[in-house]
């Protein structure tokens, strides 16, 4: 037994709200969604400065992955300059090894040159520059959404062959890597594999956080909605193989808890499978994880 039970509501109860927490953001939520992207979509096509450039505009986030849920669903877009790219090198490689050449354009130039185009559409008043993307305010038609300026990431094998991805720096100097594309085919496999109970229960244990969360558990601030679903995506896939969402939160978030023990686990990865979940740039910690499950154990009252 993982803890002790610490609550009286019974596994129904709990099993008939963890069912109406699996299902998606209704059709409303959905189609206001689709009028920001298409909005967004139409401000990167009208601008000048990127008409005649290679980009690409792509959903990322829990929305593109299908792991959203009412609290979170804004939308998150990339726009992504594919006329440039940044690489990581084998070891005792460069730029020069493989015949590439220094471009002029620059990141900040291209981040800019977003700026402009989202507020020619949208205005002034309704998009925010943060320091990695730019805030769109909803409103009545279209949802909330961060749109996040990319440029192609390369990681290159010796023979010239390269894993792609979307790199950006923030304002403060600081560069983020992704891997939107590998995340969502993993996850669309793994949904797959288990009957496609995985993004639901990714789906629940997010839920159940954010009521955790409004009910005075101030300390998961700590725990995004993407590590409440990469930790699911962590979960073999044997434990997906029953009924109830019940018993998989409950095998899952027990499984979860003793393999953070171990180390084992620091090998854990995003869904993407190409970065560490516990890696040194990641904003949460090990512990950080282990006690949110803790948490939500003794808050189901699981035994």
């Amino acid at each position: 037994m993982l803890l002790q039970q610490a609550t009286s509501k019974s596994e129904q109860t709990w099993e008939d709200k963890f069912k109406s927490w699996s299902v998606g953001p209704s059709k409303t939520e959905e189609e206001r969604c689709e009028n920001a992207i298409n909005m967004i979509k139409d401000a990167i096509s009208s601008s000048e400065k990127l008409k005649n450039r290679d980009v690409k505009i792509f959903l990322q986030g829990s929305y593109r992955n299908k792991v959203n849920v009412r609290a979170d669903s804004d939308v998150d877009v990339g726009v992504v300059c594919k006329d440039v790219f940044y690489a990581n090198y084998p070891k005792g490689y460069n730029r020069d090894s493989f015949g590439y050449t220094e471009s002029s354009y620059t990141f900040s130039e291209f981040k800019n040159d977003v700026e402009e185009a989202l507020v020619s559409k949208f205005g002034r008043v309704a998009v925010t520059r943060g320091n990695k993307a730019f805030d769109i305010k909803a409103n009545s038609y279209r949802v909330e959404a961060d749109v996040a300026p990319f440029m192609e990431h390369r990681r290159v094998s010796t023979d010239g062959s390269y894993l792609e991805g979307v790199q950006q720096f923030s304002d403060d100097g600081k560069s983020i890597i992704n891997w939107p594309e590998q995340h969502y085919e993993n996850g669309v496999s793994k949904n797959t594999a288990t009957s496609r109970r995985y993004k639901r229960t990714a789906r629940v244990l997010k839920k159940l956080k954010n009521e955790m969360a409004n009910n005075g558990y101030s300390h998961l601030d700590n725990i995004p909605g993407f590590l409440c679903e990469c930790l699911i995506w962590n979960v073999p896939n044997s434990h997906f193989n029953k009924d109830r969402f019940y018993d998989v939160l409950r095998s899952s978030i027990g499984y979860l808890y003793h393999e953070l023990d171990k180390d084992a686990s620091d090998e854990w990865g995003e869904v993407s499978d190409l970065k560490y979940l516990f890696g040194t740039s990641q904003k949460w910690t090990k512990k950080q994880a282990q006690d949110f499950l803790k948490a939500a154990w003794n808050y189901v009252g699981f035994e």
